[in-house]
């Protein structure tokens, strides 16, 4: 075959073939072309405007010397064609169709030729018209729509290569899934609505008060009947070819309807509520995806690098986003509590917002979030319900801990993955207390999601000392303490953040701390109330880094959480010289706040001491930046844990110190950093973050004392957990801008 400008046959002249051949030719990537359809004028049209070479009358004929064949006919008729054309296609020649219903074209392969063949290519282009015909084919039609190939078994991968290029050259973006797979998506996506469309319209035309219903229909009614403007005669095929798929999801949907109705009928809010936000935040999120925009899953196909040019200084009053830590307690303890909870300041990052659905997926309902406003209908301790998919959590490996504390306890079985970053990390180090409690758990290799966590186990209480400090490991053997017969303890080698115990008292539960240890006891229960997120100390401390490492900087962070267990960063930048003053301290929803001002100031290098690195685990990045800065030299020693945090940070920060000109060595626990003082300034270079927020935020701030241009790639995860950091680093004079 010439796989360079095949010869071509195209049989059925509509819109969806007609426009992939308009865009072909436009590209010059096809031959002769020769066409086929039932209705001659279309044939003589489509010779006359130059979409085909020729056209004959005689099917068989068309196909003879055709290297390439696509098949463009209502699927119901896809059979007959293959029994014209099975004598005289070339035994190289490549097939492909546009069809809706991959099960059925298998079906067809399978009993004209009783074997599936090699060169025949199932497809289906996502995209269409309310135009139809010759006329209307649009060269444009397929550009960044997506076309689904399902490869058979037999299926060549040259073959499946060639048709991928020839939808590439349209515009169109190119997956692959199996046969069954499609067919049961788009009865969902796609069928099943142009069944209710059509239902819809049939219902209200045959009201007696049709003529009113039509005159003062909405834009909602027409944006959702339009469908019902498609081809009967095509869906008639479709949904006879589909059948079993469609019927399914047929199903599915008058059942949830029912239940919609029956609320409706009894006034319960929290049901019509609950499908109402769970459907406008699904809504929002298949728009994001449309759009091609970051959001959970498809954030990680989204490339964005930072360019931060150097110099400035930072200055001004301003409030970074809500703690993360207390925004995931924050949902997991309102899903479980009795009752409507109110959050004011709820972090809508990423991680926060992939916990928020989790807990969405299990029958919650949630309002918001909203400005950080987020409304919790409490089910109660044994009210969560099983999801219906594997629970998705994205980079979050709070999320995926602490969860797996509470679904230990549950009576059904949940799976738990998330995006590449997350299913390199270590889960053995909660999955193995919970075993001892008596949980069923299974991992991938090496302890690594997905977690698959058995319903049903009953739990038994544990004494479990941490082998190291870990507040996520001993907030899921507590949260796990909720489910399990009798008491549970937890004692740390040192302390960590207190979240979990503080909010549990504030949901009325009773937890008893006595020095290193905290002890629960299962049954009690968790009463709604009310939550104010503080400012997330761990993204306030890239500004508190910012202001000490910029000449002339003075900056305040307003409403901080100042929780003991949260301050090493405080206590670090201060015992390395750092101008950092608290005010306005107070206490709000049981967690102590203030704001923070911060002013230029010569750091010099110090020996961290090691009680306090539980203290600043996550804000060692940003700490990393301030001693490359200090005068002399930085140790780190008891740190062992930043090597499986979202990346291996003390190696991706000592690299891109070395990138950037700075003495670093990494060693087994920490890092040596030789800071440059005063004199001193970092050079430019690329820097590779490994897909890690904080990497990605600790190098823009340096660029703050650069001597040129830092580019920071890989920053989408940035969103995980603090959206809006570039707009907020610009306000206040960082020199940073996002390359797409």
């Amino acid at each position: 075959m010439n796989r360079v400008k095949p010869t071509t046959c195209i049989i059925g002249l509509g819109l969806i073939g007609a426009s992939w051949i308009k865009a072909l030719r436009g590209q010059d990537k096809v031959g002769p072309v020769v066409g086929y359809d039932r209705n001659l004028d279309s044939m003589q049209l489509a010779k006359e405007t130059g979409l085909i070479d020729e056209y004959t009358e005689d099917l068989a004929l068309a196909v003879k010397d055709a290297e390439f064949i696509i098949i463009s006919v209502p699927i119901l008729a896809i059979e007959s064609i293959l029994q014209t054309i099975k004598d005289s296609i070339k035994s190289d020649a490549i097939i492909t169709d546009v069809g809706s219903v991959k099960g059925s074209v298998a079906r067809d392969i399978r009993r004209v030729f009783a074997k599936d063949l090699p060169n025949f290519i199932l497809g289906h282009p996502i995209a269409g018209s309310e135009k139809s015909g010759v006329t209307a084919a649009d060269e444009t039609l397929y550009q960044n729509h997506k076309v689904i190939l399902t490869p058979l078994p037999e299926t060549s991968p040259g073959a499946l290569q060639f048709v991928i290029e020839m939808w590439e050259v349209a515009g169109a973006k190119v997956e692959t899934m199996s046969v069954e797979h499609h067919d049961e998506v788009l009865a969902a996506t796609s069928h099943l609505p142009h069944l209710l469309a059509y239902s819809l319209v049939d219902t209200l035309a045959h009201s007696h008060e049709n003529k009113e219903i039509f005159n003062y229909a909405a834009g909602g009614f027409r944006d959702f009947t339009r469908i019902a403007a498609s081809s009967p005669t095509m869906w008639h095929d479709i949904f006879t070819a589909n059948k079993d798929a469609v019927l399914h999801a047929l199903d599915l949907f008058t059942e949830d309807l029912n239940k919609l109705r029956s609320a409706v009928e009894t006034s319960d809010s929290t049901a019509m509520m609950g499908v109402f936000t769970r459907a406008k935040v699904a809504r929002d999120h298949f728009s994001t995806i449309l759009a091609r925009r970051a959001y959970l899953e498809p954030m990680k196909n989204t490339v964005i690098n930072y360019i931060a040019t150097p110099g400035a200084s930072v200055r001004g009053s301003f409030r970074v986003p809500g703690d993360k830590s207390i925004s995931h307690r924050s949902i997991m303890l309102g899903s479980i509590a009795t009752g409507t909870t109110e959050v004011e300041g709820f972090l809508e990052g990423e991680d926060s917002l992939a916990t928020l659905q989790a807990f969405r997926d299990m029958g919650v309902v949630i309002e918001g979030p909203h400005r950080g406003r987020v409304t919790i209908h409490g089910v109660g301790l044994h009210g969560l319900q099983s999801p219906p998919n594997t629970l998705y959590l994205g980079n979050s490996g709070t999320s995926m801990r602490l969860l797996a504390g509470l679904m230990a306890g549950q009576s059904f079985d949940v799976e738990m993955t998330g995006d590449e970053s997350l299913s390199k990390r270590p889960m053995n180090r909660v999955a193995n207390p919970l075993r001892e409690m008596g949980a069923t758990i299974e991992t991938a290799a090496e302890g690594r999601p997905p977690l698959l966590i058995k319903g049903g186990d009953a739990l038994t209480g544990i004494d479990y000392t941490l082998p190291m400090a870990s507040a996520q490991v001993k907030s899921c053997v507590l949260l796990a303490g909720l489910y399990a017969k009798g008491t549970t303890s937890v004692v740390e080698p040192a302390p960590t953040r207190d979240h979990t115990e503080r909010m549990l008292q504030g949901f009325g539960y009773p937890v008893s701390v006595e020095g290193s240890k905290v002890t629960i006891e299962s049954g009690h229960e968790l009463k709604a109330t009310k939550i104010d997120v503080p400012s997330d100390i761990s993204s306030a401390a890239f500004f508190m880094v910012a202001a000490s490492i910029a000449p002339d900087s003075d900056i305040t962070l307003q409403h901080v959480g100042i929780n003991p267990t949260r301050i090493g960063v405080i206590n670090i930048l201060r015992a390395m010289g750092a101008n950092i003053e608290l005010s306005n301290e107070k206490e709000v929803g049981g967690e102590p706040v203030a704001d923070i001002r911060v002013r230029s100031a010569q750091l010099k290098g110090i020996n961290i001491p090691e009680d306090q690195v539980p203290l600043a685990i996550d804000e060692f990045p940003a700490i990393f930046i301030a001693a490359a800065c200090a005068e002399g030299k930085t140790v780190l020693t008891g740190a062992e844990e930043l090597r499986v945090k979202e990346s291996d940070r003390i190696q991706a920060m000592v690299d891109g110190l070395k990138i950037l000109g700075v003495e670093a060595e990494g060693t087994e626990d920490g890092a040596i950093i030789s800071g440059f003082g005063a004199q001193g300034a970092f050079g430019g270079g690329e820097i590779v973050t490994h897909h890690d927020h904080r990497i990605a935020m600790s190098f823009t701030v340096a660029s703050l004392r650069a001597e040129k241009q830092i580019k920071v790639l890989d920053c989408a995860n940035v969103a995980t957990s603090f959206p809006g950091f570039v707009d907020l680093a610009r306000h206040c004079g960082i020199q940073v801008q996002e390359e797409v």
